[in-house]
């Protein structure tokens, strides 16, 4: 039998403990807490935000709450007005005095000095008090539309996403833009701002994802994953992607959330939802009701989809019929 010096044998194990300790280091990531996203969903559909209605001192307080987890993860403000980006919003649906309402895309960026960049995106407005239209209340004015499925459940998931990305210990293949829309319910009024004027060129995105309503998970339907269809590349990224909680695609690059605007451009999205229920659009839409642990397992899952895409180059753009 060889036998190793002592001497060779100690430096061996001290170079195979550093190539161990560094490849794990390599292969970690920060995971989702589920405890993070009931304390932010918890938050942002408090009474006391009456409902985040775009323009409201409520949404105002949500954006600052936002911005105060940006800055605690070291990402780089990226609104021209510190992490806001400012527009004005035009409610549209019904008629009220106030009609032309200042709002804000909050935009935060992870620059990992590379040469394309993903967008994750989740829009932080809801229906505040019933006075702005799109409830489905009866009676909706002076209630509050807590919008605790609807949406913020996706912002949980778009601030433990930016979590999970900054203190990890790689630096991914991509830049990441992490933006919390403004004015989705008047009509996506936020991301086609953001497309209209972009802060990163809208040839250097390789993909948007985007979080609308994932707090409502049912094991009997799963997870819906739109845009299958909007890359050729998403088929590949797919495979071998496995998860704890079901989930199904479809191809659709359009429909009713912020993806869409990006997809008009020529950008290949995915849009992760739960589904709808009796509570939306209404003010029984409370944080209790959001599932955190299938939540934290959906956000799991598109942190991984995520990795993968960004092992290939940028992702081609393929309009879906």
């Amino acid at each position: 039998m060889f036998t190793i010096p002592t001497f060779f044998k100690s430096l061996l194990t001290g170079v195979l403990l550093f190539v161990a300790g560094y490849c794990h280091a390599q292969d970690s990531d920060v995971k989702p807490d589920s405890l993070i996203i009931r304390r932010h969903v918890d938050f942002l559909a408090a009474t006391n935000l009456a409902g985040r209605g775009t323009g409201s001192k409520g949404l105002k307080k949500a954006a600052k709450y936002i911005e105060r987890h940006f800055k605690a993860y070291g990402l780089t403000p990226m609104g021209g007005k510190g992490y806001k980006q400012p527009f004005i919003a035009k409610v549209v649906r019904v008629p009220v005095p106030d009609s032309l309402r200042k709002a804000y895309n909050l935009i935060a960026y992870l620059d990992n000095k590379a040469a394309h960049t993903v967008v994750v995106g989740a829009h932080y407005d809801h229906l505040g008090l019933g006075r702005q239209g799109g409830s489905k209340d009866p009676s909706p004015e002076g209630k509050i539309h807590h919008g605790a499925d609807d949406n913020a459940s996706g912002v949980a998931g778009l601030l433990e996403l930016a979590r999970c990305f900054s203190q990890n210990d790689l630096q991914e293949n991509y830049n990441i833009l992490f933006i919390a829309f403004s004015g989705e319910e008047l009509g996506l009024l936020g991301s086609k701002h953001y497309v209209e004027h972009p802060v990163i060129p809208l040839n250097e995105l390789s993909f948007m994802v985007n979080m609308d309503m994932i707090g409502r998970y049912d094991p009997s339907r799963g997870v819906g994953i739109g845009g299958f269809g909007t890359s050729d590349n998403w088929p590949t990224i797919f495979e071998g992607i496995t998860s704890d909680i079901q989930y199904f695609t479809d191809r659709s690059g359009s429909g009713g959330s912020d993806h869409g605007s990006f997809y008009a451009k020529g950008i290949p999205v995915l849009f992760f939802h739960t589904g709808g229920h009796a509570d939306y659009h209404m003010p029984t839409d409370t944080a209790e009701k959001v599932d955190v642990k299938a939540e934290a397992a959906i956000v799991d899952l598109e942190m991984r989809i995520i990795l993968k895409a960004m092992k290939e180059n940028k992702l081609n753009f393929t309009e879906v019929k």
